[in-house]
């Protein structure tokens, strides 16, 4: 079935992207605003776009009666924030940082967590993540009325010690992380269910049956 976004408006356009691409990592931002006051909000709409530099985007929608949220003032009013990550066991906390709270309410405070001065920005990373990225803004591309999408430079990224397999080789037990993702609805999705495909070489190629390789053998 086809589905024109134009005609079907944009709660039904949302429906359909979130039920379709996913799962979707989830940037934990912390920001600092003008004034020094901490905020921070998780935003499924976010990947990581390049490695030279590195760069993560982040899709930040505003709510129709409220307005932008102070994530995305804070970055735009400063051109700093710090992306965590999420696993398991902070999921809970992660959700009451989703939190309406008004202008000026530390999240992370509501949550129980707490925070690490960071390196190279002023926002601090959560203590408590496993992986953070310290970012500058880039750019902010407005791509609607209500919607922005902001594009960071990570000048610095930090990986729990446990997690290091290699420091040298920048070799991490991903496993380890246990991070989760965004689902449908209010759903989520684990890691832990992998699985490994070798990517082919047109060199190697042996030009086998294309419904064998469908198949999976």
């Amino acid at each position: 079935m086809r589905f024109d976004p134009d005609e079907i408006g944009t709660q039904n356009t949302y429906k359909l992207l979130v039920a379709t691409v996913m799962p979707r990592p989830i940037a934990w931002v912390v920001t600092k605003d003008a004034e020094g006051r901490v905020n921070t909000a998780p935003y499924s709409f976010f990947n990581v776009m390049g490695p030279s530099p590195p760069t993560v985007a982040i899709g930040i929608m505003a709510d129709p009666e409220k307005g932008f949220k102070d994530t995305s003032r804070n970055i735009l009013d400063t051109g700093e924030f710090v992306v965590n990550l999420v696993p398991e066991r902070l999921v809970k906390a992660m959700n009451v940082t989703s939190i309406d709270a008004p202008r000026g309410i530390d999240e992370l405070e509501l949550a129980g967590l707490s925070t690490v001065a960071s390196d190279r920005v002023r926002p601090p990373r959560i203590a408590e993540s496993p992986v953070s990225f310290e970012c500058v803004s880039l750019s902010s591309v407005v791509t609607g009325p209500s919607q922005v999408v902001v594009i960071g430079r990570v000048l610095a990224i930090h990986v729990a010690d446990d997690c290091v397999l290699d420091a040298e080789r920048a070799h991490v037990d991903t496993p380890r992380l246990d991070l989760v993702a965004r689902s449908y609805g209010s759903d989520y999705v684990r890691s832990r269910d992998t699985f490994s495909l070798v990517r082919p070489k047109w060199s190697e190629w042996d030009g086998r049956d294309s419904d064998e390789i469908s198949k999976g053998s």
